[in-house]
């Protein structure tokens, strides 16, 4: 009788995880926002087992970076230089692991020739946002990139002295151009360049085509990742106001910290996501 009951109260358990995780997923998708991860997250290891990794956090969408091993029984790097017969690997591979390849960063082209590869390339991979840190020379050639292949170009802003710290660098950076070019918002580095994310969001207000998601212990600029609702980058706020601009697109978990052994942590800012999306 006691293992009745208490085989009840774990179906019971279940029941209640999976209506509350498809609550979450349909607010989310209502929202039109999709939760995925930076492979940089895991770059210590193959891209095969990043995905992995992403599986047992729950995260279906991949942001993947230049340069990471593929694994998997594929030989070479994951870079837009690839060779179409090595790319259907790598499509078979994220399909094999139920994942969605969304968005590709941080990765800057030093001619035309190479953006112009780049963009072919993420069209070949179905690649809808591509995260850089451009040269202001290209910018045009950008924008007309943008609008021949429908993809996005997310400016990333890593911490000062960076060039594009800043998000009046970036709006001043699109002024003029394409709709398709905007911030990759990485709301954890303008922590540490000592400016408030939910100003930076609200300033960006119809630029924000991705974001770098994180959340830091304190405001400096040596601080580290922790679980997502723990740290100082105001994430509730930050999703009320992505919320109240009507943003659509990605966030990618991008989790800089126990590097080995970061599941638990990137496992639990997914929840912490969820349980917030759900009520808004």
């Amino acid at each position: 009788m006691k293992k009745l009951r208490n085989a009840f109260l774990l179906a019971g358990l279940v029941m209640a995880l999976f209506a509350k995780t498809t609550l979450a997923q349909s607010r989310a998708d209502a929202l039109g926002w999709k939760l995925g991860a930076q492979a940089w997250t895991f770059n210590h290891f193959t891209l095969a087992e990043a995905l992995d990794k992403m599986d047992s956090c729950g995260i279906m969408y991949v942001e993947a970076f230049p340069g990471q091993t593929i694994g998997g029984g594929i030989e070479g790097k994951f870079d837009y230089t690839m060779p179409p017969s090595q790319q259907e690997k790598v499509k078979a591979l994220f399909k094999k692991k139920h994942k969605v390849l969304v968005a590709f960063g941080v990765v800057v082209p030093g001619s035309e020739a190479e953006w112009r590869t780049l963009f072919d390339f993420a069209n070949r991979m179905g690649i809808q946002v591509i995260t850089s840190e451009p040269q202001e020379e290209y910018l045009d050639l950008i924008s007309s990139l943008c609008d021949q292949y429908q993809i996005k170009l997310a400016i990333h802003d890593h911490p000062k002295p960076s060039k594009y710290w800043n998000p009046d660098v970036v709006l001043a950076a699109v002024k003029n151009r394409s709709k398709l070019m905007g911030a990759c918002a990485d709301i954890g580095h303008w922590v540490r360049s000592g400016l408030d994310p939910v100003e930076c969001i609200k300033k960006l207000d119809g630029r924000v085509m991705s974001l770098h998601f994180k959340d830091l212990n304190n405001k400096t600029p040596d601080s580290h990742d922790v679980v997502w609702g723990n740290g100082v980058c105001q994430i509730s706020k930050v999703l009320e106001t992505l919320k109240a601009q009507k943003f659509k697109g990605l966030f990618s978990a991008e989790y800089e910290y126990n590097w080995d052994n970061s599941v638990p942590e990137v496992k639990a800012s997914a929840a912490y996501w969820r349980t917030m999306v759900s009520n808004l």
